[in-house]
């Protein structure tokens, strides 16, 4: 081979593949840039420019004027963080949110894990079982939560079947009811979808493990909680994390059924944001309520996380 068809092969080879300074900045596969471009445009429109301008707003008085209107928005620091802390509709708020994560999230795992379980048992009817879980969760809300108004109201289905029973005040008007209700309506609505999500982990764990453990003596509950459970951890972790979000958006069901009643013990800080923002007018003070709500879920995120990373080390 001579000299210059030596030279000729790498440098053809070199005229193929992006320049230096090209792949530094778009990376060995520009196509794949290419493509998520429009999603990457998606998240900076609908969520990050509003995030940003959520802030600014929580540190400015701000209210909504007339189109066209050009007034000033001083800065006001945390004024309007130090009027939220001290609110105590807003400490009612996010206790009514921590009573509904408490009850919520365990819930979910638990049931989403034993029903995806049983149903990967099944040999019969499997597909039926799995679409009747999942259809609540693809249902409107507004339907579902009719339903649960007509069993739960003074009047209504359950309390009939009570007879005696029944609490007093009822379902939807006790303080110390509601918000248990709505996150066991909340759990009931979402299950579907994290049975799917376990029910793709189960799929995926080799049936040798269940045999070998089979032959070494192990019954059904060991095998569960030494194959099965395993298997599903990271799964877990991300069902967890799901459902804290779920926690924190959590606006149309009190807004449906009671409007943050009786007394505020069904408010949530979503719901006390669009009471604050568009029924009074104080988009700044909802804007503040949003950045601490928007802090505290994170904060829990971050924690499950560590707790859940923690156990599969």
């Amino acid at each position: 081979m001579g000299k210059a068809e030596r030279d000729r092969r790498p440098t053809a080879g070199r005229d193929s593949r992006p320049s230096h300074g090209v792949r530094r900045w778009l990376g060995d596969d520009p196509l794949g840039l290419l493509l998520s471009t429009p999603y990457v445009l998606f998240v900076v429109v609908v969520f990050l420019i509003p995030f940003g301008f959520g802030i600014w707003m929580s540190v400015h008085d701000f209210y909504f004027t007339a189109p066209g209107a050009e007034v000033e928005h001083p800065f006001v620091g945390f004024a309007n963080f130090s009027a939220v802390l001290a609110d105590p509709v807003v400490h009612q708020a996010f206790g009514n949110l921590l009573i509904f994560l408490v009850i919520n999230v365990p819930l979910t795992v638990v049931l989403g894990l034993l029903l995806s379980s049983t149903l990967d048992a099944v040999v019969h009817w499997k597909g039926f079982f799995r679409i009747s879980y999942y259809v609540p969760y693809v249902t409107a809300s507004v339907a579902t939560l009719s339903v649960w108004i007509f069993l739960f109201n003074g009047n209504g289905v359950v309390n009939s079947m009570l007879g005696s029973l029944k609490p007093d005040p009822s379902w939807l008007a006790n303080p110390a009811l509601i918000m248990p209700l709505i996150a066991v309506y909340v759990t009931w609505k979402n299950l579907g979808f994290y049975i799917l999500l376990y029910l793709a982990a189960l799929q995926n764990v080799p049936k040798e493990l269940h045999e070998a453990a089979q032959l070494d003596g192990a019954g059904r509950w060991q095998r569960f909680r030494s194959v099965t459970l395993p298997a599903v951890r990271p799964v877990t972790s991300l069902v967890v994390l799901l459902s804290i979000i779920t926690t924190g958006q959590i606006f149309t069901e009190p807004y449906l059924l009671t409007g943050g009643g009786p007394n505020g013990a069904s408010m949530t800080p979503a719901l006390l944001m669009y009471q604050q923002g568009i029924q009074q007018g104080k988009p700044d003070v909802a804007a503040a309520i949003g950045m601490i709500l928007v802090v505290a879920v994170m904060i829990v995120s971050l924690v499950s996380r560590r707790i859940t990373e923690g156990r599969n080390r």
